[in-house]
């Protein structure tokens, strides 16, 4: 695991030595890390959020293959391919952004929970025991402060989050009380195993699910956006349909 791991980590632990040698601060190097990460995933985020707008456009299209062609397993994939193609829509791209995230996720954990295994430099060893604010030293668990922000800062993302994923389709109607309880103890676990790791960890998870916060504010702007341009296209298509059979 930390061999695969490490293809990621490791250029990750450059980046932070890097940061580290010009900032002289592990702390706010953590933090512009963090920071930097997340811009760079901000992408990712924007085509999830518009696969999602997009398959909620989709929903009545994709119900009425379904009452039609339900008999027929065959014919419902194929007219399935036909309105994906004609709509120009990749079922699987509400789902790449979170499986290309993940890796770089866990290699950042693997990275900030034993950073000494990535970075080798003499120099970092003092750096991994530096404090930073209250925290005596960023190498030893912080107990309470830290863990509780980190985990009000997951529920408040998480929440967002939910709104943001929220389809309307039947199967995310099905996984609803399973997100919805998720949303509660998915925090907890974060608050508890933050308790435990080392607090450069809980300060990377903190500062970012606090930008995820930001982020998910623009997100839910920009979805309202798509939502607020697909209705309009819709008149449209209804308005040059009359106009045709007039």
């Amino acid at each position: 695991m930390y061999t695969i791991l490490g293809v990621i980590a490791k250029p990750m632990g450059l980046l932070l030595d890097l940061l580290y040698g010009f900032i002289g601060n592990y702390g706010i190097s953590i933090i512009i890390f963090t920071v930097f990460v997340k811009l760079c995933l901000y992408p990712l985020y924007i085509k999830q959020t518009k696969s999602t707008a997009m398959m909620s456009e989709m929903q009545p299209k994709i119900k009425a293959l379904q009452n039609k062609y339900g008999n027929d397993q065959e014919t419902l994939n194929i007219k399935m391919q036909e309105l994906y193609k004609e709509e120009k829509f990749n079922p699987m791209g509400g789902c790449l952004p979170m499986l290309i995230q993940m890796p770089i996720i866990m290699g950042l954990f693997a990275l900030l929970r034993n950073p000494m295994r990535y970075i080798t430099k003499d120099s970092m060893i003092f750096a991994f025991h530096e404090p930073f604010l209250w925290i005596k030293d960023l190498s030893q668990p912080d107990p309470w402060i830290l863990p509780i922000i980190a985990g009000v800062a997951t529920f408040i993302a998480f929440t967002m989050n939910r709104m943001l994923q929220d389809t309307g389709s039947d199967a995310a109607n099905q996984s609803a009380a399973m997100m919805k309880m998720m949303q509660y103890i998915f925090p907890i676990m974060i608050l508890w195993m933050a308790r435990s790791f080392p607090a450069g960890l809980a300060l990377y998870w903190a500062v970012s699910q606090i930008i995820q916060i930001g982020f998910n504010i623009h997100l839910q702007t920009l979805r309202k956006k798509i939502k607020r341009e697909q209705k309009e296209r819709q008149i449209r298509e209804k308005l040059e349909k009359k106009n045709r059979n007039m």
